[in-house]
């Protein structure tokens, strides 16, 4: 195969290859770290923090759907300080860009987060304005605008590192938050978090999940996390990290040809802990078999009719 540099850049941070691990479903690392070198990742989305530790919702959690799974796992996380403590130190061994995912109850705790974390060396802070599965904060930030713009001002006033603001799909216009969010002043943008799903027992007739609605991930949710990709190239001027559904190279491939710069797997590392490097080399197969130089040159490349 000819030599294609895989090398994108999002918001000012270099990454060797587009594929970046999704918060949520990579932990911090260690687990999948037996199975190869973190290194050969273009970054990772560590697994959502807070300011303080939480254990998450009761199980039953997690269950099955028809090509994805709906979660309700509820940040467990063992808090921003722990995370710097414990976690950060060992990631830093490894030749991956670091992105730390955050989700606050109110504007403050973000700030606070996005201090401690940029003086603590991430590379980027994502900030989670989306996440369905807490009873506070995350969901009603994600829905309106003005109240994105105000968490996105709040961690840029707080940040040293780029500041990438996570869209919530569970809205009626995405391309509104998207907007309110630039002005703000983001420096790129992530999307499409989980959509917001339910499952029943029929035997039981109780929901599968404790919480009884989670949030939905998987292949399924790929069609929409293209379409809304696109609509947000069109309406902002910022980097976009794609994800939703990404678990071969022309997932990602279709991703960026929307508009994404680089792309996130997630879902898909449950089944096949191999699988982002599955769709670094098929991205990297589809750019040689297009005769292009980079990668890079996919991003925005849609034809539309």
């Amino acid at each position: 195969m000819e030599k294609i540099d895989l090398s994108v850049h999002l918001a000012g941070v270099t990454l060797k290859n587009p594929v970046v691990m999704a918060s949520g479903t990579f932990g911090f690392g260690r687990e999948f770290g037996q199975f190869y070198d973190l290194s050969e990742l273009g970054g990772i989305c560590v697994k959502g923090l807070t300011l303080h530790p939480r254990e998450g919702n009761p199980p039953p959690r997690i269950a099955e759907t028809p090509m994805g799974i709906l979660n309700s796992v509820g940040l467990q996380n063992p808090g921003v300080d722990g995370f710097i403590a414990h976690e950060l130190p060992w990631l830093r061994e490894h030749d991956v860009k670091i992105i730390a995912n955050i989700s606050g109850n109110t504007p403050e705790e973000y700030g606070v987060m996005c201090e401690k974390l940029s003086q603590a060396g991430v590379d980027m802070i994502e900030v989670n304005i989306s996440c369905p599965n807490v009873k506070a904060g995350g969901l009603q930030y994600g829905v309106v605008p003005e109240m994105a713009a105000q968490v996105t001002e709040e961690a840029k006033g707080h940040s040293d590192v780029p500041v990438m603001v996570k869209l919530s799909p569970n809205v009626t216009d995405i391309t509104a938050i998207a907007r309110a969010v630039a002005e703000a002043g983001a420096d790129a943008l992530s999307l499409i978090n989980t959509i917001r799903g339910m499952r029943i027992d029929v035997r039981t007739r109780r929901p599968v999940l404790k919480m009884n609605t989670g949030g939905l991930s998987g292949p399924a949710v790929l069609p929409v996390a293209v379409r809304m990709v696109w609509e947000v190239a069109q309406a902002v001027d910022l980097p976009i990290l794609g994800m939703g559904g990404v678990s071969k190279g022309e997932d990602a491939a279709q991703l960026m040809l929307a508009g994404a710069s680089a792309v996130a797997v997630g879902t898909a590392c449950f089944a096949d802990p191999y699988a982002p490097l599955k769709v670094r080399d098929g991205l990297k197969k589809i750019a040689a078999e297009q005769g292009l130089a980079c990668v890079s040159e996919l991003t925005g490349g849609v034809r539309p009719w």
